[in-house]
């Protein structure tokens, strides 16, 4: 297929090449044209805007920052939609806000372009190895469509329900996995200020109830002090304000995201927003008595 591309970040880029290698012609823009080098010695076709993309291809995906981004890109001056033709499909890959997603879908129907919300969960190093958990939200017919080109990126690919609904199962993931990453973080740092081995704390929690992915990977990264950015403390605060904002919408709690919430947006204030989110430890850390 004639495969556009548009958000060639750290996650991006892999997920773009996956496309290309399993034999779809890329067609990409970027607004950095260091994100296109990789591309120029390809057979990838680089246009001047969002529009152009849209006019070369069959399925445009997007992978941004947020809202306001991705509603840029698509709807924008020289947006997507504007060199988009009826039938045209848009995946947006980013992780927004339900609402947003809801609204774009409403705006592209009216142009007769489809569209996808189908946020993703896995980083940096799913992205690479194609193992990406991917959450959608849309049209059954239209899933169908792209769901190869979706495997191409994916190890696990759902249809949740209609428009919105990827983003509410990815705001659903955050959840976990941020509160998850602050809970490992404060029992580390709670051994650690109590005497004893973190370490040997995770070794015995692994083989019991507590374990999980998360103290298991991201519990020996800290226990290594590997902060190198994956998934940034910036990136869980947006995405938590995320959830903070639909769940007030709901008019509902959420106790656990929102302390943890005020965790990341506290990285974020002292510098650290820039560092992996598992850097709470050090947070957490610098909060705790000497």
């Amino acid at each position: 297929m004639k495969v556009g591309f548009i958000g060639l970040g750290l996650m991006g880029r892999p997920m773009a090449q996956h496309l290309a290698d399993a034999g779809h012609a890329l067609h990409l823009w970027a607004r950095r044209s260091a994100s296109l080098e990789p591309f120029v010695a390809t057979s990838a076709h680089i246009h001047a805007s969002p529009a152009e993309v849209a006019r070369h291809a069959e399925v445009v995906f997007t992978m941004v920052a947020d809202g306001p981004d991705v509603e840029a890109v698509i709807l924008g001056k020289h947006g997507i939609a504007e060199g988009a033709a009826p039938g045209l499909i848009v995946v947006d890959m980013s992780t927004i806000a339900p609402a947003v997603a809801q609204s774009i879908a409403v705006r592209l129907a009216e142009r007769g372009i489809e569209f996808v919300d189908a946020p993703v969960s896995g980083g940096e190093v799913g992205a690479n190895n194609a193992n990406l958990t991917i959450m959608a939200g849309g049209k059954a017919e239209i899933f169908e469509k792209i769901r190869p080109l979706l495997e191409s990126m994916g190890k696990s690919v759902n249809l949740i329900g209609a428009s919105g609904a990827g983003q509410v199962a990815k705001a659903c993931n955050q959840i976990l996995t941020a509160v998850g990453v602050a809970a490992v973080a404060e029992a580390m740092n709670f051994a650690r200020k109590s005497g004893v081995d973190p370490a040997k704390v995770r070794e015995s929690l692994l083989g019991g109830f507590a374990y999980s992915r998360i103290l298991e990977n991201h519990g020996q990264r800290m226990l290594e002090r590997n902060f190198k950015p994956g998934f940034k403390a910036w990136m869980h605060d947006k995405d938590l304000r995320i959830v903070l904002e639909q769940a007030h919408r709901l008019g509902m709690a959420v106790p656990a995201a929102a302390a943890t919430a005020r965790l990341f947006n506290s990285m974020v204030e002292n510098g650290m927003g820039e560092e992996d989110s598992i850097a709470v430890l050090k947070l957490l850390e610098k909060m705790s008595n000497p």
